[in-house]
């Protein structure tokens, strides 16, 4: 994984020292609220419904064990012990008290570890896949020019004050496992005719308020090219996007505007500027880099170890966590392993100081000292020998990391919600937390087999319920906490954002809405068939008619 150098390193303490002072003028009076407010944004700090919550930069979702050591002590000791893993790769401390802020800033720094553009209308954090430079499906390894989009764009001073956020998705391999079309940047690397290396690039995506998917501007893009033109492309929005209606600044609401064609010329326009100029890439300087991402010493083993082979015919619960939550690696006789944050109980995506610990001790142990973030709130030991999986799992079952349910209704996703967001029209955990209580019983998850579902608390859609086969929308209905219902959404290579299926359900009701979407799935699919497939194939009608000709609230109020 990338090391900082020394100019890293200077930089990351300068800003350390930059906001100690900052926050020490705020304390003292002599900064407003006002003058404080995007200095404070700068370093990744809100100020969300209970006081400041901090968002700590996990660049394209790689950690060493001793970082997430040292994530886990911050937790500990800044926070109440609880970390929460979010869909863009980040930690978020909600309970951290301002005036400890700069400490805590100063022990990441000393771990390579941030907070530097994790909000404001900047650059965020660049994502990628959980499983790069393992997958058997990938063309190349994202992570190094995720690495280099890192360094460019990191207080890139042209792009410190855009219209709005701006948020980069990069993937590597045949299956898209990073939700690229949802982005305002989606890079695909792709091979040419003549096997040459470059990208796909798409722009535009995104959910909250205005739902849409990326457009294709370019097919091909020589990797030589990579920074110019993300360069013209974001000098295009920066020159015309909208910077007087906070709801229409993303760059997606300019390239609907103008047309994705008419986009692209004037960012091929802005690029002859640009192109082949001082940032174009070199063999030597991607050598550079790529060299930090080598592959690490893997044992020579057999394609499949017979004693995990014997442990899942003896071992029932063992053999189910296999069937989810290990998955193919590229090297035989290896595998990835999912730690699973979706324990009932627990709010989805919630890591307390002990289970870091333990995934941190894991990743030393039995995974070359690494660790992942995935965009679905779970962490990733990536290269796991097979012969050490029942220890893992007997391991990570003691410190609740490994719920069997990976890609199944339990493994929903969700973001922190009306409990913490102040932006939020609408709880997200207790929504979370019933839907889990409801459908606890695994044989049954098994049963009802593939399903994305997830909750967000506002229209924002932090939990990209747009994108599940079962989307959950908290809104505000008369002071009172109602949740929309959308179905049909998919993420990876047929993206399709969801639809409404109808009016609103009061809180109580939702558990039952979606067992009445699970049970018309299960009465009308064929063999075989998952969720998302039977509602491709039947519409959505039998499923509103199921949902509210059988929900109280909905027979109360018929304009609900």
């Amino acid at each position: 994984m990338y090391r900082y150098d020394s100019i890293d390193h200077t930089i990351v303490q300068a800003r350390v020292a930059q906001f100690r002072d900052q926050t020490r003028r705020y304390l003292a009076n002599e900064l407003s609220e006002d003058e404080f407010r995007p200095l404070r944004l700068q370093n990744g700090l809100y100020i969300q419904r209970h006081g400041p919550m901090l968002r700590i930069a996990v660049p394209y979702g790689l950690l060493s064990a001793r970082q997430l050591r040292t994530l886990a002590d911050v937790t500990r000791r800044y926070d109440e012990g609880v970390g929460h893993f979010t869909t863009r790769q980040n930690l978020q401390l909600n309970w951290v008290k301002l005036p400890q802020v700069p400490d805590l800033l100063a022990d990441l720094a000393d771990a390579e570890l941030h907070a530097i553009q994790t909000s404001g209308n900047c650059i965020r954090n660049i994502t990628t896949d959980h499983f790069a430079g393992v997958a058997a499906d990938e063309i190349a390894d994202p992570r190094p020019w995720a690495e280099l989009l890192r360094q460019w764009s990191t207080f890139h001073p042209e792009f410190a004050y855009l219209p709005r956020k701006f948020k980069v998705a990069i993937s590597g391999s045949r299956e898209d496992r990073t939700a690229l079309l949802v982005h305002d940047l989606g890079l695909q690397l792709v091979r040419n005719d003549g096997g040459e290396l470059g990208f796909a690039v798409y722009a535009g995506g995104g959910l909250g308020r205005t739902p849409l998917l990326a457009s294709k501007l370019n097919d091909f893009l020589p990797w030589q090219h990579l920074l110019t033109y993300c360069e013209a492309l974001l000098r295009v929005y920066n020159r015309f996007g909208r910077r007087d209606n906070a709801y229409k600044a993303r760059i997606k609401i300019l390239v609907k505007a103008v047309g994705s064609e008419e986009f692209a010329r004037q960012v091929d326009a802005e690029w002859a500027h640009l192109k082949d100029g001082p940032s174009t890439l070199t063999e030597a300087e991607v050598d550079r880099v790529a060299a930090q991402f080598a592959a690490p010493n893997y044992e020579n083993l057999a394609s499949e170890d017979l004693c995990h082979v014997a442990f899942q015919r003896e071992d029932k619960a063992y053999a189910r966590w296999v069937e989810r939550n290990v998955h193919a690696h590229r090297v035989p006789g290896y595998a990835a392993v999912t730690l699973s944050l979706k324990k009932p109980g627990a709010s989805p995506g919630d890591a307390t100081s002990a289970q870091m610990e333990e995934a941190a001790e894991l990743a030393e142990r039995f995974s070359f000292g690494e660790i992942r973030v995935s965009h679905e709130q779970n962490l990733i030991l990536a290269d796991v020998p097979q012969r050490d999986l029942y220890t893992i799992w007997q391991r990570a079952k003691a410190t609740g990391l490994a719920s069997p349910t990976v890609g199944l209704l339990a493994d929903l996703i969700c973001c922190p919600g009306g409990d913490f967001c102040s932006l939020a029209n609408a709880k997200s955990l207790p929504i979370a937390e019933a839907v889990l209580d409801r459908f606890a019983d695994l044989d049954y998850l098994h049963d009802i087999g593939e399903i994305e579902l997830n909750i967000s608390g506002c229209v924002n859609s932090c939990g990209h319920h747009y994108l599940g086969a079962i989307g959950i929308l908290g809104v505000d209905k008369h002071g009172e906490e109602w949740y929309q219902i959308t179905m049909g959404g998919a993420q990876g290579n047929a993206a399709v954002i969801g639809e409404t299926i109808g009016p609103s359900f009061a809180a109580a009701d939702v558990p039952d809405v979606i067992e009445q979407l699970i049970e018309t799935y299960l009465v009308r699919r064929h063999v075989d068939e998952r969720f998302s497939d039977t509602v491709r194939r039947i519409g959505l009608e039998p499923f509103r008619t199921s949902v509210y000709s059988n929900t109280t609230s909905q027979r109360r109020s018929a304009n609900a």
